[in-house]
Protein backbone atom coordinates (compact mmCIF):
# COMPACT_ATOMS: atom_id res chain seq x y z
CA UNK A 1 0.00 0.00 0.00
CA UNK A 2 1.18 3.49 -1.22
CA UNK A 3 0.94 5.93 1.26
CA UNK A 4 -0.89 9.68 1.45
CA UNK A 5 2.16 11.47 -0.06
CA UNK A 6 1.81 9.21 -3.53
CA UNK A 7 -1.87 9.09 -3.41
CA UNK A 8 -3.15 11.78 -2.70
CA UNK A 9 -3.29 14.08 -6.03
CA UNK A 10 -2.70 17.31 -3.96
CA UNK A 11 0.84 15.89 -3.22
CA UNK A 12 1.53 13.88 -6.00
CA UNK A 13 1.47 17.12 -7.77
CA UNK A 14 3.77 18.41 -5.89
CA UNK A 15 6.08 16.36 -5.26
CA UNK A 16 8.63 16.96 -7.79
CA UNK A 17 9.40 20.27 -7.00
CA UNK A 18 9.98 19.62 -3.40
CA UNK A 19 12.15 16.92 -3.84
CA UNK A 20 14.35 18.84 -5.81
CA UNK A 21 16.93 18.42 -8.44
CA UNK A 22 17.42 14.40 -7.77
CA UNK A 23 20.57 14.57 -8.41
CA UNK A 24 20.67 11.48 -6.67
CA UNK A 25 19.11 9.56 -10.17
CA UNK A 26 22.67 10.00 -12.00
CA UNK A 27 24.35 7.34 -10.46
CA UNK A 28 21.30 5.13 -11.15
CA UNK A 29 21.65 6.08 -14.96
CA UNK A 30 25.66 5.89 -14.28
CA UNK A 31 24.95 2.31 -13.40
CA UNK A 32 22.53 1.29 -16.07
CA UNK A 33 25.03 2.35 -18.60
CA UNK A 34 27.87 0.78 -17.26
CA UNK A 35 25.79 -2.48 -16.99
CA UNK A 36 25.05 -1.92 -20.67
CA UNK A 37 21.19 -2.34 -19.77
CA UNK A 38 18.45 -2.18 -22.62
CA UNK A 39 15.04 -3.42 -20.84
CA UNK A 40 14.32 -1.67 -17.04
CA UNK A 41 11.79 -2.60 -14.46
CA UNK A 42 11.39 0.60 -12.18
CA UNK A 43 9.70 -0.88 -9.15
CA UNK A 44 8.17 2.08 -6.82
CA UNK A 45 8.86 4.40 -9.94
CA UNK A 46 6.36 7.28 -8.41
CA UNK A 47 5.78 10.23 -10.16
CA UNK A 48 8.70 8.28 -13.29
CA UNK A 49 11.73 11.01 -12.21
CA UNK A 50 14.19 8.30 -13.13
CA UNK A 51 11.96 5.94 -15.95
CA UNK A 52 11.50 9.12 -17.99
CA UNK A 53 15.31 9.67 -17.55
CA UNK A 54 15.98 6.20 -18.60
CA UNK A 55 13.23 6.30 -21.26
CA UNK A 56 15.24 9.49 -22.74
CA UNK A 57 18.14 7.43 -23.56
CA UNK A 58 16.28 5.02 -25.51
CA UNK A 59 15.91 2.20 -22.87
CA UNK A 60 12.86 0.32 -22.81
CA UNK A 61 11.07 0.97 -19.49
CA UNK A 62 8.35 -0.21 -17.22
CA UNK A 63 7.23 1.77 -14.15
CA UNK A 64 5.12 0.29 -11.37
CA UNK A 65 3.61 2.02 -8.73
CA UNK A 66 0.48 1.43 -6.54
CA UNK A 67 -0.45 4.84 -6.22
CA UNK A 68 -2.68 6.13 -8.97
CA UNK A 69 -2.21 9.80 -8.68
CA UNK A 70 2.06 9.49 -9.20
CA UNK A 71 1.18 7.40 -11.91
CA UNK A 72 -1.28 10.45 -13.02
CA UNK A 73 1.68 12.82 -12.70
CA UNK A 74 4.12 10.40 -14.34
CA UNK A 75 1.66 10.03 -17.90
CA UNK A 76 2.05 13.63 -18.47
CA UNK A 77 5.85 14.42 -18.16
CA UNK A 78 7.75 15.45 -21.26
CA UNK A 79 8.90 12.26 -22.13
CA UNK A 80 6.08 9.87 -20.65
CA UNK A 81 4.83 8.17 -23.34
CA UNK A 82 8.02 6.41 -23.83
CA UNK A 83 7.64 4.32 -20.66
CA UNK A 84 4.67 1.46 -19.91
CA UNK A 85 3.14 2.63 -16.94
CA UNK A 86 1.53 0.22 -14.52
CA UNK A 87 -0.25 0.45 -11.31
CA UNK A 88 -0.28 -2.19 -8.33
CA UNK A 89 2.49 -3.96 -6.97
CA UNK A 90 5.69 -5.43 -8.50
CA UNK A 91 3.87 -8.51 -9.13
CA UNK A 92 1.30 -6.70 -11.84
CA UNK A 93 4.75 -7.09 -14.19
CA UNK A 94 4.54 -10.88 -15.04
CA UNK A 95 7.36 -10.68 -17.89
CA UNK A 96 11.01 -11.91 -17.41
CA UNK A 97 13.03 -10.31 -19.85
CA UNK A 98 14.36 -7.37 -18.00
CA UNK A 99 18.14 -6.95 -17.67
CA UNK A 100 17.77 -4.28 -15.05
CA UNK A 101 15.49 -3.96 -12.01
CA UNK A 102 15.97 -0.28 -10.03
CA UNK A 103 14.40 0.83 -6.43
CA UNK A 104 15.41 4.13 -5.95
CA UNK A 105 14.33 6.49 -2.43
CA UNK A 106 12.73 4.36 0.49
CA UNK A 107 11.35 2.13 -1.96
CA UNK A 108 13.09 -1.36 -0.73
CA UNK A 109 12.42 -0.07 3.10
CA UNK A 110 8.62 -0.04 2.52
CA UNK A 111 8.52 -3.60 2.16
CA UNK A 112 8.85 -3.93 6.55
CA UNK A 113 7.45 -7.16 6.64
CA UNK A 114 9.93 -10.36 6.12
CA UNK A 115 7.58 -12.46 3.89
CA UNK A 116 6.71 -8.92 1.77
CA UNK A 117 10.30 -8.24 1.48
CA UNK A 118 11.04 -12.29 0.26
CA UNK A 119 8.16 -11.47 -2.19
CA UNK A 120 9.79 -8.74 -3.53
CA UNK A 121 13.26 -9.92 -4.06
CA UNK A 122 11.37 -12.96 -5.76
CA UNK A 123 9.61 -10.62 -8.26
CA UNK A 124 12.73 -8.92 -9.38
CA UNK A 125 14.56 -11.89 -9.38
CA UNK A 126 11.48 -13.51 -11.93
CA UNK A 127 11.74 -10.28 -14.08
CA UNK A 128 15.03 -10.51 -14.83
CA UNK A 129 17.04 -12.59 -17.50
CA UNK A 130 19.81 -14.73 -16.77
CA UNK A 131 22.96 -11.71 -16.07
CA UNK A 132 20.55 -9.66 -14.99
CA UNK A 133 20.79 -6.84 -12.20
CA UNK A 134 18.93 -5.61 -9.41
CA UNK A 135 19.63 -2.16 -8.04
CA UNK A 136 18.47 -0.58 -5.12
CA UNK A 137 19.36 1.73 -1.98
CA UNK A 138 18.83 1.66 2.04
CA UNK A 139 19.96 3.36 4.32
CA UNK A 140 22.39 2.46 7.06
CA UNK A 141 21.13 2.13 10.30
CA UNK A 142 23.92 2.72 12.10
CA UNK A 143 23.58 6.28 10.85
CA UNK A 144 20.31 6.87 13.13
CA UNK A 145 19.04 8.89 10.50
CA UNK A 146 15.43 9.06 11.93
CA UNK A 147 17.07 10.88 15.13
CA UNK A 148 17.38 14.11 12.79
CA UNK A 149 13.61 13.97 11.61
CA UNK A 150 12.20 16.42 13.60
CA UNK A 151 9.93 19.53 13.14
CA UNK A 152 12.62 21.74 13.80
CA UNK A 153 15.22 20.26 11.66
CA UNK A 154 12.76 19.02 8.91
CA UNK A 155 10.40 22.29 9.10
CA UNK A 156 11.02 24.52 5.65
CA UNK A 157 8.40 26.83 3.25
CA UNK A 158 8.58 26.58 -0.32
CA UNK A 159 7.23 28.98 -2.98
CA UNK A 160 5.74 26.54 -5.97
CA UNK A 161 4.73 28.01 -9.06
CA UNK A 162 0.92 28.21 -9.31
CA UNK A 163 0.52 26.41 -6.21
CA UNK A 164 1.96 29.38 -3.56
CA UNK A 165 3.54 28.81 -0.32
CA UNK A 166 3.84 25.61 1.19
CA UNK A 167 5.34 24.36 4.55
CA UNK A 168 6.47 20.56 5.06
CA UNK A 169 8.00 19.26 7.54
CA UNK A 170 8.41 15.88 9.43
CA UNK A 171 8.35 14.20 12.75
CA UNK A 172 9.38 10.74 14.41
CA UNK A 173 6.34 8.79 15.65
CA UNK A 174 8.11 5.79 17.26
CA UNK A 175 11.58 4.18 16.69
CA UNK A 176 11.41 0.50 17.43
CA UNK A 177 13.97 -0.65 15.51
CA UNK A 178 14.19 -2.20 12.51
CA UNK A 179 11.15 -0.27 12.00
CA UNK A 180 10.38 3.61 12.12
CA UNK A 181 7.42 5.24 12.12
CA UNK A 182 7.15 9.08 11.04
CA UNK A 183 5.02 11.64 9.62
CA UNK A 184 5.30 14.01 7.37
CA UNK A 185 2.97 17.31 6.97
CA UNK A 186 2.55 19.98 4.45
CA UNK A 187 0.27 22.90 5.09
CA UNK A 188 -0.45 25.26 2.12
CA UNK A 189 -0.84 28.89 2.65
CA UNK A 190 -3.32 30.26 -0.01
CA UNK A 191 -5.88 27.83 1.88
CA UNK A 192 -4.24 26.56 5.51
CA UNK A 193 -4.96 23.12 4.33
CA UNK A 194 -2.59 20.62 6.27
CA UNK A 195 -2.33 17.00 4.80
CA UNK A 196 -0.41 14.31 6.26
CA UNK A 197 1.16 11.52 5.45
CA UNK A 198 2.21 8.78 7.85
CA UNK A 199 5.05 5.88 6.91
CA UNK A 200 6.74 3.22 8.19
CA UNK A 201 10.06 1.91 6.94
CA UNK A 202 12.54 -1.01 7.75
CA UNK A 203 15.98 -0.35 8.42
CA UNK A 204 18.15 -3.18 7.24
CA UNK A 205 21.78 -3.89 8.14
CA UNK A 206 24.32 -4.92 5.18
CA UNK A 207 24.92 -8.29 6.49
CA UNK A 208 21.20 -8.75 6.50
CA UNK A 209 20.31 -7.20 3.02
CA UNK A 210 23.50 -9.20 1.77
CA UNK A 211 21.92 -12.49 3.50
CA UNK A 212 18.39 -11.82 1.71
CA UNK A 213 19.74 -11.18 -1.40
CA UNK A 214 21.90 -14.67 -1.59
CA UNK A 215 18.63 -16.45 -0.32
CA UNK A 216 16.83 -14.63 -3.29
CA UNK A 217 19.17 -16.35 -5.63
CA UNK A 218 21.35 -12.84 -6.38
CA UNK A 219 24.87 -12.07 -5.74
CA UNK A 220 25.93 -9.24 -4.73
CA UNK A 221 28.61 -7.62 -7.18
CA UNK A 222 29.05 -3.96 -6.03
CA UNK A 223 28.42 -2.02 -2.78
CA UNK A 224 28.10 1.82 -3.31
CA UNK A 225 27.91 5.02 -0.99
CA UNK A 226 24.88 6.72 -2.09
CA UNK A 227 26.44 10.22 -3.13
CA UNK A 228 23.61 12.32 -2.20
CA UNK A 229 23.58 10.72 1.83
CA UNK A 230 26.90 9.52 2.08
CA UNK A 231 27.49 7.44 4.98
CA UNK A 232 23.78 7.16 5.59
CA UNK A 233 22.70 5.25 2.63
CA UNK A 234 24.04 2.66 0.37
CA UNK A 235 23.10 1.33 -2.71
CA UNK A 236 23.42 -2.51 -3.71
CA UNK A 237 23.86 -4.27 -7.46
CA UNK A 238 23.57 -7.62 -7.29
CA UNK A 239 23.35 -10.10 -10.54
CA UNK A 240 20.97 -12.82 -10.87
CA UNK A 241 23.72 -15.33 -11.86
CA UNK A 242 23.77 -17.04 -15.90
CA UNK A 243 22.55 -20.36 -13.65
CA UNK A 244 20.27 -20.03 -10.78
Amino acid sequence: MANEEFTDPRLAEIYDELDGDRADLHLYLDIADRLGASRVLDIGCGTGALAVLLAERGLDVVGVDPAAASLDVARVKPGGERVTWLLGSADVFRGSDRDLVVMTGNTAQQFTGDQQWRDLLARAHAALVPRGHLVFETRTPGAKAWETWTGPRTRRTVDLEGVGAVETWTEVLASQLPLVRFRSSWTFEPDGETLTSVSTIRFRSEAEVRADLGAAGFTVIDLLDAPDRPGLELVFIAERPAVD
